[in-house]
């Protein structure tokens, strides 16, 4: 039968299309192609090998100087904590992809704002001022290297254009350097570099890892979810073959249909009761971070432990998104030492928005951390009418807080003051500070502000924390820029939103003692929150081992409100697995993929993904296949 010409145009725009989408798809695998060599070249420089890992700060930041970085010491002790022994190549992979090179144009724009009258060039004597009084403070010796430098310096003034050249030269410089040594070492260059294998193009695409930064001592390794072994692919060629398979359908009702099945606060209401706040904040490149708690039982009682969003008095006609965040709390007993921690259990029992555990516990310290899957909790980029005003100038020309501004910081103050007393502790204040600036508040500096602003028994009021904002606008001279840094960092965006963070409550219910709760780090959840998901999930769920392949096993867990998967790689090989949600219907993945492949380490379990309903109204149904590639 012959065509008609209109099914000919509509045949060809088809084949444009397709032709258009290879491209960008071949143009996407490129970049990310360049990126991993770049990677590559830059740790091959400091280590022998990519299967070597980076043992000591100092380490992390000649890798990161390789690769073009210039890495303050806020950014290394960002991702080199306390509790990290070691960053292996996905760990190094991710870091490069948060941390981004400094552009000309960024460099410009910052100095820029000490350049007032635009000319060009900065005083030394300002620019000694500046570097070593603000911010990460630079030493005297670190600014005089600077200046001393003839290429962009003259009569004791500095020209920043020139300086931004050097920089961006010098770190591009670095890259090339690195990728040379690579291309002239071919021993280097046949490398398996870390988990990543050479690929064909017309193979997997190269993985977007997103380990954990923080890495602890050596514990189980059966049931330890290795950092860097939940590596999500994008989704992959039908030239790859599956060799195994399974498939698991679950069909779940609407919300509206659920029970309550939690015990109400009344029957507990002559319990002691501690309570404590805390947030989870979305970092730029998606990770999570939230405080975690430490629990302190005088003796062996009956509890119930509950965790629900907070619900903020927010402007009238503000959206407050986060009251549909899924909040959960996983119980660790600790034993001999912090690193030695051991699931009790989580809550799984739901009473609306709000999530709980009842049951005893002996007498002891335990561990409280809070998760969140991240399904409805995601950057979301929203068009925003016009940046809402901080500041401006009464009749009597003096700086003011608009009413808007003020209504967010008594948000921000009633989330920050964890234990809801009204005042700020400066254990409470630190953790503000280390959020927005990365620094801790001293004694001394704390004594200052007891000076200058409202306290109450060594402790901020909000008056006092008002007036704080207000002096930080008038330091600036109306310029609201620092105060905009603080607002982005707490999860607002530019119209005084907060979309990007999720205050909790939590609350603790002892029948035979006086409970007690302190909140110790502002992080994200690490490997022991990683390894008591997959613990909780391998306890409560379903197992099924996969057909062709009885190493490997996938366990489905499900509450009323979500589906958990873990697979357990029992063999002495890494895994692909493939995994294939396309069948689901009103389903939310934390993935943000309906396909994608993971890979997983030998004898290592790790999360597969959370699923939620896109709609609570509707029914919902899973259909996931797990399938193996390799």
């Amino acid at each position: 039968m012959a065509s008609s010409p209109g099914s000919n145009a509509s045949l060809s725009d088809q084949k444009v299309t397709h032709s258009e989408s290879s491209r960008a798809k071949k143009s996407q695998r490129s970049e990310e192609e360049i990126f991993y060599m770049n990677c590559r070249a830059a740790y091959l420089t400091v280590l022998k090998s990519s299967l070597e890992n980076i043992k000591s700060k100092e380490q992390l930041c000649l890798v990161l100087q390789q690769a073009g970085r210039n890495p303050s010491q806020k950014t290394l002790n960002k991702y080199w904590t306390s509790q990290t022994t070691t960053l292996n190549f996905d760990d190094f992979c991710t870091i490069l992809k948060k941390e981004k090179t400094a552009t000309k144009t960024e460099l410009l724009k910052a100095f820029g704002k000490i350049d007032r009258d635009n000319s060009g060039y900065i005083l030394h004597d300002e620019l000694y001022k500046i570097l070593t009084t603000r911010g990460e403070k630079m030493t005297l010796d670190d600014v005089s290297a600077i200046t001393k430098l003839a290429d962009f310096n003259s009569s004791g003034k500095l020209d920043y254009n020139k300086f931004c050249d050097l920089y961006v030269t010098t770190s591009e410089q670095c890259c090339k350097t690195a990728l040379e040594k690579l291309e002239v070492d071919s021993r280097l260059r046949r490398q398996q570099f870390g988990s990543q294998a050479g690929t064909s193009s017309e193979g997997i695409t190269l993985p977007v890892s997103k380990p954990s930064p923080r890495v602890s001592k050596k514990t189980d390794h059966k049931l330890t979810p290795m950092k860097g072994d939940s590596r999500i692919f994008s989704r992959p060629s039908s030239a790859q073959s599956c060799k195994a398979s399974i498939s698991s359908t679950i069909s779940m009702s609407a919300s509206r249909n659920r029970n309550a099945k939690l015990i109400e606060p009344n029957a507990v209401k002559e319990w002691q009761c501690t309570q404590s706040k805390g947030c989870f904040y979305l970092e730029d490149d998606g990770e999570i971070i939230s405080h975690k708690y430490r629990l302190h039982l005088p003796q062996r009682s009956t509890v119930c432990i509950t965790i629900k969003p907070l619900n903020l008095c927010q402007v009238e006609g503000k959206s407050c998104h986060w009251l549909s965040v899924d909040t959960a709390l996983y119980v660790l007993k600790e034993n001999e030492s912090q690193e030695n921690l051991q699931l009790v259990s989580f809550t799984e029992q739901q009473n609306k928005e709000m999530f709980g555990w009842k049951g005893e516990l002996g007498s002891g310290v335990y561990w409280l951390l809070p998760f969140t899957t991240g399904c409805r909790f995601k950057k979301v980029k929203t068009q925003i009418a016009g940046e809402a005003k901080l500041v401006y100038r009464g009749e009597d020309g003096e700086l003011a807080l608009t009413k808007e501004f003020r209504a967010a910081l008594l948000d921000i103050f009633e989330t920050i003051d964890l234990d809801g007393n009204g005042l700020l502790s400066l254990e409470e204040y630190n953790f503000f500070e280390l959020r927005t600036s990365g620094e801790k508040c001293d004694e001394e500096a704390w004594a200052v502000c007891k000076e200058n602003f409202d306290m109450k028994k060594n402790e901020l009021t909000r008056q006092g924390f008002m007036d704080l904002n207000l002096m930080e606008a008038n330091d600036r001279e109306g310029d609201p820029s620092d105060l905009w840094v603080t607002l982005l960092s707490l999860g607002y965006n530019k119209a005084l939103e907060m979309t990007e963070a999720c205050p909790f409550v939590i609350d603790i219910y002892a029948e035979k003692c006086k409970p007690r709760i302190k909140a110790i780090y502002l992080e994200a959840g690490g490997w022991q929150l990683n390894r008591a998901i997959c613990k909780s999930v391998v306890n409560k769920g379903e197992a099924k081992v996969m057909d062709g392949c009885e190493n490997v096993i996938v366990y489905t867990y499900k509450t009323d409100i979500r589906i958990s998967s873990v697979i357990e790689n029992k063999s002495e090989n890494k895994v692909i697995i493939h995994v294939n949600n396309e069948q689901s219907k009103n389903c939310l993945s934390n993935r943000g993929l309906t396909v994608f492949a993971v890979e997983v380490a030998p004898k290592s379990m790790m999360v597969s993904q959370h699923v939620m309903p896109l709609n609570e109204q509707e029914e919902w149904l899973y259909n996931c296949v797990h399938s193996l590639l390799r």
